[in-house]
């Protein structure tokens, strides 16, 4: 029995090791470019750095990297909070009212947005957007907060579908209107999916580079950081270790973020399973 589970285990960690090689060997090029100089590249592209060179850093810092970043910061910090007061309540409503055939069809009609990709409707976008003349931070975040609703609403509906109604129920005999009940015993509940919501959407939104090249090209002022990094070559001429630095930095926050919210999961997931 042991000899099995041995060789088992052997068996899982040499499936393991080619994902483990694909996702840590990109993370290892790029930190260890962002850490060297351009000679030291030059001379040894897959060697690790003789020294911890921050000048590549410097040089990105000294330039228009903190608009850029601000503009990721306010895109995404205002997109996931208008989703996740906006989310949970349309989808309060859809589920404690499931058994009507509306609120029904709307759920299926929104949940078909999961299946059309962004590519299907990015012409018919950017011509509505542009002559609202919404190709701007605003006409970005309206867009974010659309295209959250199918995947928000699938997984905010099918969590409060394990919600009592009688929750509801005991609330309104306290004496609590439908919106108090939600804000007051429902919302609180949804602690667990509201983190999976929000660390979902702050993932996409930040890393996002299809709806900002859509509708934030027209000013350099608008860009974000995939932007600022897809237009890095114009600027620094394929500089790499400069480019690898402005990638790495432009990670950092959002892998900061995440790890972060990965704790609040499972604290929130033991939380909503104790009540």
């Amino acid at each position: 029995m042991r000899a099995t589970s041995l060789r088992q285990s052997l068996l899982q960690y040499i499936l393991l090791l080619p994902g483990i090689t694909v996702i840590i060997f990109p993370m290892y090029i790029t930190i260890t470019l962002a850490l060297k100089t351009p000679a030291e590249s030059a001379r040894s592209f897959f060697a690790l750095p003789s020294s911890l060179y921050l000048g590549n850093f410097a040089k990105v810092l000294e330039g228009e990297f903190w608009v850029y970043a601000t503009n990721s910061l306010i895109i995404t910090g205002v997109s996931v909070f208008l989703v996740v007061m906006i989310v949970p309540a349309v989808s309060f409503a859809v589920s404690r009212n499931f058994n009507k055939r509306y609120f029904k069809y709307l759920y299926y009609l929104m949940l078909t947005g999961i299946f059309i990709p962004f590519q299907v409707i990015m012409l018919p976008v950017l011509k509505h957007l542009s002559s609202m003349h919404l190709q701007n931070k605003v006409g970005i975040i309206i867009m974010y907060i659309v295209l959250s609703f199918s995947q928000g609403l699938f997984l905010c509906v099918g969590f409060l579908k394990n919600v009592p109604m009688e929750l509801d129920e005991a609330s309104r005999i306290d004496g609590c209107g439908i919106l108090r009940t939600f804000i007051r015993v429902i919302y609180p509940l949804m602690t667990p999916i509201i983190v999976t919501l929000v660390t979902l959407q702050s993932l996409w939104i930040w890393n996002d580079f299809a709806l900002p090249l859509v509708l934030l090209n027209s000013s350099p002022n608008y860009w974000t950081l995939p932007m600022f990094i897809y237009n890095f070559s114009n600027e620094y001429s394929f500089d790499y270790n400069l480019a690898f630095a402005a990638f790495l930095l432009s990670m950092l926050p959002i892998l900061a973020v995440y790890g972060f919210l990965q704790k609040r999961i499972i604290a929130g997931l033991t939380e909503g399973a104790i009540k």
